[in-house]
Formats: structure tokens, sequence, C-alpha cells
């Protein structure tokens, strides 16, 4: 049997690091420094942008779009002290969109605030933005044009409960609502011939959205090229799949921002304000 749905390229856990040095460690580095303080006071822009962060995430819902704030334009003084104040929380990845731009995505140590990098062709940045919400608009919009009917063929030799599957997820993707919970569908309780998997791999494909959640589990969050369907593969600590799924859904829940998430950053950001800004 194959062992997942979907296999991660070699070297591929690292969906997207912002920089090759890591960003907790450049963060104590920088706040330890002698010349911190003569930075910090140099970065207006940033002093102003911790409380509009604080202030949306204070007012954010979880049912509500998320907020975009603009810092491409910002100096290169702000834009690293954002990148250092912000840090690199749990989840990061990538969605690719129209015309060529792909938006690389981190979330903050602050669950619902997230690093949102836009590039074109060869890794060109064309935006920079600091979006306050459950999950980056960038996700749902990546995901929006994907179809909702699954074409496949006849069922190929081999094959043991590709077809009453597919069947499923089909039915399954047509009734799903934004509110309904998730479908799983669970790859470890029943059988699936190596046939059956490689059908089911052609016929849902891979589709525009990987996200790579590092809590106390590595999972990978690939969505597939059928709208809703989502793979996602809980790794061990050897990076072997303990658990390999398919989730029928608007987002996977693992890679949203809890409602309670959002009360705790924002008195996080007021603290980062009030130590490093006042």
């Amino acid at each position: 049997m194959k062992p997942g749905f979907w296999l991660a390229p070699e070297g591929g856990g690292r969906v997207m690091p912002l920089d090759a040095e890591p960003l907790r460690a450049r963060k104590l580095n920088l706040l330890a420094t002698n010349t911190a303080e003569e930075r910090i006071l140099r970065c207006w822009r940033t002093a102003l942008l911790l409380p509009a962060l604080a202030d949306a995430l204070a007012l954010h819902k979880a049912d509500r779009p998320s907020q975009l704030f603009d810092i491409t334009d910002y100096p290169e003084d702000d834009r690293e002290l954002i990148t250092q104040i912000l840090g690199e929380g749990e989840i990061a990845g990538v969605a690719v969109l129209e015309n060529g731009v792909t938006a690389q995505m981190q979330e903050a140590v602050m669950a619902g605030v997230w690093r949102v990098r836009f590039t074109v062709g060869n890794g060109r940045l064309v935006g920079d933005y600091i979006e306050v919400g459950s999950i980056p608009a960038a996700v749902r919009l990546a995901c929006s044009r994907l179809p909702v009917l699954i074409g496949h063929g006849a069922a190929p030799a081999g094959a043991m409960n590709v077809m009453p599957l597919l069947t499923e997820i089909g039915d399954r993707i047509t009734r799903h609502r934004d509110s309904d919970p998730a479908h799983i569908i669970t790859f470890s309780l029943f059988p699936m011939s190596p046939e059956d998997m490689s059908f089911l791999q052609d016929s849902l494909g891979v589709g525009p959205v990987r996200l790579t959640s590092r809590g106390y589990r590595t999972c990978r969050i690939v969505a597939t090229g059928a709208r809703k369907v989502w793979s996602v593969q809980f790794y061990s600590v050897m990076d072997t799949i303990i658990l390999d799924t398919l989730e029928i859904c608007d987002t996977p829940a693992i890679a949203i921002a809890a409602e309670e998430d959002f009360h705790d950053s924002k008195m996080r950001l007021r603290e980062m304000e009030e130590t490093y800004f006042k």
C-alpha cells in the first residue's frame, strides 16, 4: 500500500521560511544589542503599527474577513524590526494565485497575526502585508476557483474501494456548508490497495495551497484539486505518517486561529508596545 495520500517531496517539510536564518534567534539578538533602543526609536511606523494590530485583534471575530496592513513601502529597518517582533509561529505555507502570483504565509508567535508576502516570477516581491484573521485570505482565494465536480474514468484493475469513496467525496462536497463540521475520511479505517490510492490521487489532483503546522506534532495540510477536499497528515518525530486523512471542509481546523487566540495575541502585542515603544 502507499504510505499516504500525499507525499511531501524530499526536503519538503519546511514549507516557507521567510529567511534562512531563524526568526526567533534574530529577534533575540536584535533586542539584546546595545543599538536596539536607537533602532526602535527610528522605527516610528512600527510603533504605530503595533497598536493598530492590537485594535484589529480586539475587534476580530472568527467569521469576519481578515484585515490587511500594507508594509511593502516601509523602510528596511521597520520591516526587519516587524519581522523580529512577530517572530515565527506554528503555521507556514504557500498559496498559488492567478497570474503567477504566489502568497508566502507565516503565522506570527501571536496566533491570528500573519506575515503574507506576494511574489512573482523568480521570487520578486510585489507586496508585503501583516494580516489579522483566522487564516490568510489568500488561502480561500486560491481555492475559490477549484472545481466542485470530480472527473474520473473507470476503476483500474486491482481497485477495491476507490469508486464508492469518490462517490462519497463528491456527495460531501456538494452538501457541505462553511458552517458545517469537517467530514473526515481516515485511510487506516478501511483497506485501500495501491491501485485505489493512485487512482484517488490522480482523480483529485494537487491544489494550490500547502501548509505546515509545527505544534506538538508536524501536520502537513495540502489542498487537493477538488474544492473543499484537503489532505491532512500527522507525522511522528521520525517524519513518518501516523494519521492520514482527507477532510471535506472550507479550511482544516488545525490551520485556523481560534476565537480565544485573538484576545491572547492582542495582550501580547500590547505588552510589546509597552516594553519597547513607551
